[in-house]
């Protein structure tokens, strides 16, 4: 398969350079800069491909888009979004026209990958990305204090809640803010203040996971059309975590889901990215067996791992091969697939959600969550071991 790494762009603090030093060769990134639902043009994904591409040193390639980010209207509005649509197209026109021709998108509405805390530290001392159900319950009920939330969770949940939430200092609950309702790195969403957060939730009121399918078919129809004929693969990103959120719908977060979503739209064009760590939080989910399923529909991997606490709501992100996935077992499948593909179409993957280990754990050090340098490294070198080892014996 084809090794990857997510880089947010020239401000990124993990630099070309070190992802050269890393080995991989294919560069994962978007053009961060331009404000959601605006088209990119040719000349600004020239620039970025330059940039990646450019200079002496060891070639790197930009082939995959993460992401082009799906304005809020569209899914609140669907095909009648159409401004928002076309001008998606032209972003896509523009990638394909410089020969960037995979696109991960998500169709998450109001937030998009959610966490509770960014620095949980792990026995050894190193920090994880970790979804606390009880800090979440507290911020539904006690900052957010929308008003169905507390029908929702029972009386249990909402003690432990109120306890954790009478612990806070401010600075706990601006945190906790920033966390869940600012925008991340990568996030395809606006940051939002609690005011606006409460005003995004009521426009989704009448917005169930039926209406919100329809208008993901409805977005996927035009857009496959012109995919097809551009050969660009599409492929969505799984729901982060795969549950609803904040009484939302979230409907890509099943083999169900993905079967609904091929069966609507069956364009090739129409795919999945393969989130192992998004999928595997669901315990329901048997990830060999999906890897297996939509082998011919996975056009981009993210494999990272994570580990479902005693709650089975709350979960953390594990070492690589150590969490609730069997890594080698979905790596196994994503080689089989892998294997009947032809050459100009192998799978590209990425080490997703590293750790802060090591140096990067230096006070003085800037690191994006989950994007650092060295506890990725950890993760491609692990999954590199894997892979060469199952290709000795396939």
């Amino acid at each position: 398969m084809r090794e990857g790494w997510r880089w947010y762009g020239p401000n990124d603090p993990v630099s070309l350079d070190d992802v050269r030093q890393a080995g991989a060769k294919e560069i994962v990134t978007a053009l961060h800069q331009i404000p959601i639902g605006q088209a990119w043009t040719i000349k600004e994904v020239e620039e970025r491909k330059r940039i990646v591409e450019g200079g002496p040193r060891t070639p790197l390639a930009w082939t995959v888009v993460e992401s082009i980010p799906v304005p809020d209207d569209v899914k609140r509005l669907g095909g009648r979004a159409k401004a928002s649509i076309d001008a998606w197209i032209a972003s896509m026109e523009a990638l394909a026209a410089c020969d960037v021709k995979i696109i991960c998108y998500n169709f998450m509405p109001v937030v998009d990958w959610c966490r509770t805390d960014l620095e949980w530290e792990l026995p050894n001392g190193a920090r994880a990305l970790r979804f606390d159900r009880d800090r979440f319950a507290a911020f539904e009920l006690f900052i957010l204090e929308r008003p169905a939330a507390k029908f929702e969770y029972s009386p249990e949940v909402q003690a432990r809640a109120k306890a954790v939430y009478d612990g806070f200092t401010q600075a706990d609950i601006d945190y906790l803010v920033m966390v869940i309702a600012s925008a991340l790195p990568g996030s395809t969403t606006d940051p939002l203040t609690i005011p606006q957060f409460r005003d995004k939730l009521e426009s989704y009121r009448e917005i169930d996971a039926a209406v919100l399918r329809r208008h993901l078919v409805e977005f996927l129809e035009p857009i496959c059309r012109r995919a097809d004929e551009l050969g660009v693969k599409l492929t969505l990103h799984p729901d982060d975590p795969p549950r609803p959120l904040f009484g939302l719908p979230r409907i890509a977060s099943s083999a169900e889901d993905y079967r609904a979503l091929f069966a609507a739209v069956p364009s090739p064009a129409n795919g999945i990215c393969f989130c192992t760590g998004s999928l595997g939080v669901r315990a329901q989910n048997d990830l060999p067996a999906m890897a297996r399923e939509f082998g011919p529909r996975i056009g981009f991997a993210h494999l990272r791992a994570t580990k479902r606490e005693a709650d089975g709501v709350s979960f953390h992100e594990s070492d690589h091969l150590d969490g609730d996935v069997d890594m080698v077992a979905v790596v196994r499948a994503l080689l089989e697939e892998d294997h009947r593909r032809a050459e100009g179409s192998k799978i590209v993957f990425r080490p997703d959600h590293g750790h802060r280990m090591l140096d990067d754990l230096a006070a003085t050090k800037r690191t994006n969550p989950g994007y650092t340098a060295i506890g990725r490294l950890r993760g491609l070198a692990e999954l590199r071991g894997v892979i060469r080892a199952l290709e000795t014996v396939m």
